[in-house]
């Protein structure tokens, strides 16, 4: 069986494999809304500053947002719930509300890791 060709010239294995590497080492920017420092607040801050040493080290931006001190960056990102957490980048945006306490959620949701993929497999330890 013949390997297709994309318009850029590489077979579709190749393109894929791009596109993995791409995904892989793509820069993350999220922002985490919270309210004050409530035990709520403070669990999400702590659990998804954890997620993303663990899973995204070097490659990410993670901007913690007190909405009682800024209501109006809460309200300019539509912030109903906190804490929230948004991913700003790479596309497509997505939110997350909670305490971050459940981490095969949030990182299905990041894209991090894929439906029944094992959690032993991506943590280095």
């Amino acid at each position: 069986m013949a390997r297709k060709k994309t318009t850029s010239g590489k077979s579709d294995a190749q393109f894929l494999e791009a596109a993995i590497e791409a995904a892989h080492n793509a820069r993350y920017v999220l922002r985490l809304y919270v309210t004050g420092t409530t035990p709520h607040s403070m669990r999400a801050i702590v659990n998804i500053r954890k997620i993303c040493e663990q899973h995204l080290k070097g490659r990410y931006e993670l901007e913690v947002i007190d909405i009682a001190q800024n209501p109006a960056l809460a309200e300019g990102e539509q912030i109903i719930a906190a804490p929230t957490l948004i991913k700003k980048l790479p596309l497509p945006l997505r939110r997350f509300i909670g305490d971050m306490s459940q981490p095969e959620r949030l990182l299905l949701g990041l894209d991090l890791r894929h439906v029944g993929e094992k959690s032993g497999q991506s943590d280095p330890g």
